[in-house]
């Protein structure tokens, strides 16, 4: 495998599980460095564990709904991790609930995270900019954010996920004059840990798979399909790509397999 990371630098907030998690593996794996952030210390921990034999790997935690959490951490990253390149934002939960039932904090969990992620995101570029060194961002966005689905009712969630595509946009064109590429993927369907939220674990598995016929390649996606997207457009391999949102869903924005 090529070297590409080689001397690279990644932070993935969100880095302990699914699409972040299996987005730093292949960094690691192509010769660069992680820095992964997670909520809770025992699975940041895990996820060092797993990921330590590939390369450096180094773990945070945070609470990025709290304005002191993300404070802290901004305030680490400017300490340690000034020297960041690539920057991964996949940090998200995802809680189905009906327009008509959302309470306040419903809808607080979704924009803080935003919020966060908006100025974490911020510190990684200004220190980019001030080292006058190039970098790459790819945000973590959401068919939702695109389209409805009625199995899935999700709107404070959908709103902060176009909400990111709109950011990735911005900043594409605010940052370009400094080499720094701004990207987003827009999953549909993905067997990851965000639905252990409202569905128990063990029946997760089977849940998804109802989801098969949904997407015109017939499966539901995997955080690896995820993940060797975000990796191609974090590389030079994507150095004439920036602004883009891509549609990472086996198809379902290309249209319907049947009624």
């Amino acid at each position: 495998m090529t070297k590409q990371f080689l001397g690279k630098k990644l932070l993935v907030i969100g880095g302990t599980s699914g699409m972040g998690f299996e987005t730093a593996r292949l960094i690691l794996e192509q010769g660069g460095h992680a820095v992964i952030v997670g909520h809770r210390k025992e699975k940041a921990q895990a996820a060092k564990e797993q990921l330590s034999a590939l390369g450096t790997v180094e773990v945070l935690t945070a609470d990025l709904t709290s304005d002191e959490g993300v404070q802290n951490l901004i305030n680490t990253l400017s300490q340690d991790h000034a020297d960041v390149d690539l920057l991964v934002n996949a940090a998200g939960v995802f809680f189905p609930k009906p327009f008509l039932e959302h309470e306040a904090a419903d809808y607080d969990q979704y924009m803080q995270i935003n919020r966060a992620l908006f100025f974490i995101t911020q510190k990684v570029a200004a220190n980019l900019v001030a080292a006058k060194r190039a970098g790459a961002i790819v945000n973590v966005g959401s068919m939702w954010g695109k389209q409805a689905i009625a199995a899935t009712p999700s709107s404070a969630y959908s709103m902060a996920k176009a909400g990111l595509h709109a950011l990735t946009q911005h900043l594409a064109m605010e940052l370009a004059a400094h080499n720094i590429r701004v990207n987003a993927v827009s999953p549909a369907v993905v067997q990851t840990p965000i639905y252990e939220g409202f569905i128990p674990k063990a029946q997760v598995n089977d849940a998804l798979q109802g989801f098969n016929s949904f997407h015109p390649i017939g499966r539901v996606g995997t955080s690896e399909d995820v993940a060797n997207t975000i990796a191609f457009l974090l590389s030079d391999k994507a150095a004439w790509v920036t602004g883009a949102v891509w549609d990472i869903d086996g198809g379902v924005m290309a249209g319907r397999n049947s009624y």
